[in-house]
């Protein structure tokens, strides 16, 4: 996975079809996706329950480009090993999930995953400041996390802070929440390089019509390169 700043354009599965996971990703990826986003929810930490160790397991088998997986789940440190066996690229926690967020950076990349640390609207920028030699990627939430479909949450102010802070580290910038066309171009030029969106690449289309796929991943990608 080497390091570089382009926009990459990571579709959330947790607004694909549930029954066909599998033709849904090829799907995105042959329609242009970058990163295969896997959002994982414990109901606890968050107010929805979504996916373990076994489902990311199974959809590993379909994915070719980057499984990007997002812990919302409280603890993290005793599931690292199993989403890393289940063949997690990217594994990002929340600075929120635990006391001890040097131990767990450290844990996800001792198991041979990217390690990333994730931002709730409400907690700073210098929450993550003595985290950044530690992080691959920082993930700025710009919807309350739990559940998909939610309205943007205006974090540029936070993106340009974290880009002054990172400076030249090699640490990706990744947005999560009501990401789109209209969005994109804000984020990308306050500083961020990967976009997380679900409903705004899967409405309109299926597995049967993965065009539509194509030409909503065409937007966000064309809007945030052209900010």
């Amino acid at each position: 996975m080497p390091f570089d700043r382009s926009i990459k354009i990571a579709p959330s599965i947790l607004s694909a079809d549930f029954a066909d996971f599998g033709r849904e990703i090829r799907a995105i990826e042959d329609q242009g996706a970058d990163w295969v986003h896997v959002d994982v929810m414990d109901g606890h930490f968050v107010p929805n329950l979504t996916f373990g160790p076994p489902a990311v397991k199974a959809f590993r088998r379909h994915v070719t480009t980057v499984m990007d997986v997002h812990l919302m789940i409280a603890p993290v440190d005793p599931y690292i090993d199993a989403y890393a066996d289940a063949g997690a690229d990217i594994l990002t926690a929340h600075v929120e999930a635990g006391p001890h967020s040097h131990r767990t950076l450290q844990a996800i990349r001792a198991a041979g995953m990217k390690a990333g640390i994730a931002l709730n609207p409400g907690t700073p920028a210098e929450a993550v400041a003595h985290l950044l030699d530690l992080a691959d990627l920082v993930c700025v939430m710009t919807v309350n996390p739990g559940f998909g479909g939610q309205k943007f949450i205006d974090m540029t102010a936070k993106v340009r802070t974290l880009r002054e802070m990172i400076g030249d580290r090699e640490v990706h910038i990744e947005i999560d929440g009501g990401v789109d066309p209209t969005t994109a171009p804000l984020l990308a030029k306050a500083g961020a390089d990967a976009l997380v969106a679900g409903s705004a690449v899967f409405k309109g289309g299926s597995v049967d019509k993965p065009d539509v796929y194509g030409r909503n991943i065409k937007a966000i990608r064309e809007a945030a390169e052209t900010a």
